[in-house]
């Protein structure tokens, strides 16, 4: 068996790959010992005696497999992290994506004109304050405040018509 070491060097450098991934034709043995310049070794790949070989399959199965598990909530214990929580999901990440979503609901009301500009600021400084956990406390508290101005608009309704009442 002759020694195809240069054909082989020559291959990998022309084709842009690793000899690894050189195959060279073994009944051509003869016909590629003779080449020994790059030109030779590139009209020997042009004829199909040397060929670069396919890439080998590199499997995404059980990656999906295990993201999937992961999804369900599988493969996440305290063994399976390294970090802090403060390093895994930041708090002030968390603060900002809550302040942003705080900010926006107060502007959509304000923009509607379901709460006033007054009880948008006052509102504002509490969510900056930490008064609200979530948009949904944060609309709750809302719900409640209009039911109790609505309440002491009636109630001031009331008076005005009992007052002059009165008077006569």
């Amino acid at each position: 068996m002759v020694s195809l070491r240069l054909q082989k060097r020559l291959a990998a450098s022309l084709l842009t790959c690793g000899q690894r991934k050189v195959w060279l034709d073994p009944n051509e043995a003869a016909d590629i010992a003779n080449a020994k310049s790059r030109n030779a070794v590139r009209r020997l790949i042009d004829d199909g005696f040397i060929i670069r070989k396919p890439q080998t399959v590199h499997s995404r199965f059980r990656v999906r497999v295990r993201d999937e598990a992961k999804r369900k909530g599988r493969h996440t214990g305290t063994g399976k992290r390294h970090g802090t929580r403060n390093a895994r999901m930041p708090t002030k990440i968390l603060w900002v994506r809550r302040q942003r979503v705080l900010r926006r609901l107060l502007r959509k009301y304000r923009d509607a004109k379901k709460i006033d500009k007054h009880t948008y600021h006052d509102l504002y400084l509490k969510s900056k304050g930490n008064v609200f956990k979530n948009k949904r406390v944060l609309m709750e508290y809302i719900h409640k405040l209009k039911g109790e101005q609505s309440r002491e608009r009636a109630a001031e309704g009331k008076k005005k018509v009992v007052a002059p009442a009165a008077t006569q």
